[in-house]
């Protein structure tokens, strides 16, 4: 079975992209340079009737750190409800505590939550302050799969980790390689880790088609383009792919 390849997308036409360079799997959210937040229920339903594999949607209510008050925890459980309605195949999420450690009281709930669809627990594993007891707490919640760098900012760079944790808890837990993934280092990290599964945005920035430029300002991250967009790259895409199916 050739490896799995799970395109990060944040609008229909990058969904109808990764479609069609033969990747298995989206990840649905919004916001990317915050590292994903929760897509709206009109992208969910959208994406749904315009792809037909699998769709996993992020439930994240903001940026920042992954540490959640009541109201906000309230907000993913209805969200999740939601995005199963809206034809979610799979749910992505996660809770910690301020301490570093995962917080299985909260994500067994989600994960109860989404049943029957599988559930992703997110990058929020790369937060933890020990890999080996994180990824045991992420097992005792049910989760299908953790979605890691390896506890470092590119995957890369985490492979030793990843190895590890694919070496020992493979077997019970899938382990889905993201964080900087490129056509440049994919080959590198597939077969030092002997991963399987492999998340990434391929991403560009998509000129705007705006011909008038007001003098007004609506962005207030200046280190960002004003007007464009991000939008997942086919020529990359299809470099990763073809890559993937030589391994």
């Amino acid at each position: 079975m050739k490896p799995l390849l799970e395109v990060c997308v944040v609008s229909v036409e990058s969904a109808k992209t990764a479609e069609a360079v033969e990747a298995q799997r989206v990840e649905l959210c919004d916001n990317l340079w915050e590292g994903g937040t929760t897509p709206s229920i009109g992208m969910i339903s959208n994406v749904r009737k315009a792809i037909d594999i699998g769709i996993y949607v992020l439930i994240r209510p903001r940026g920042g750190d992954f540490i959640y008050s009541d109201a906000e925890f309230d907000v993913m459980k209805d969200d999740i409800i939601a995005a199963k309605k809206a034809g979610a195949d799979g749910i992505v999420s996660g809770v910690l505590y301020p301490d570093g450690t995962v917080d299985v009281d909260r994500t067994s709930e989600l994960v109860e939550l989404a049943k029957p669809l599988p559930f992703t627990f997110h990058r929020a594993f790369d937060c933890v302050n020990d890999p080996v007891k994180g990824l045991n707490d992420v097992i005792s919640t049910g989760a299908s799969r953790v979605l890691t760098s390896g506890l470092a900012s590119k995957a890369v760079d985490g492979i030793d980790t990843l190895a590890n944790l694919q070496d020992t808890y493979g077997h019970e837990i899938e382990i889905l390689v993201g964080g900087g993934i490129t056509s440049e280092n994919i080959a590198q990290i597939a077969s030092e880790t002997n991963c399987r599964e492999f998340h990434l945005t391929g991403k560009k920035w998509q000129k705007s088609s705006i011909q008038y430029l007001p003098a007004v300002k609506m962005n207030g991250l200046q280190e960002l383009p004003e007007n464009d967009y991000l939008a997942a790259s086919e020529e990359e895409l299809k470099k990763v792919r073809l890559i993937l199916d030589t391994l």
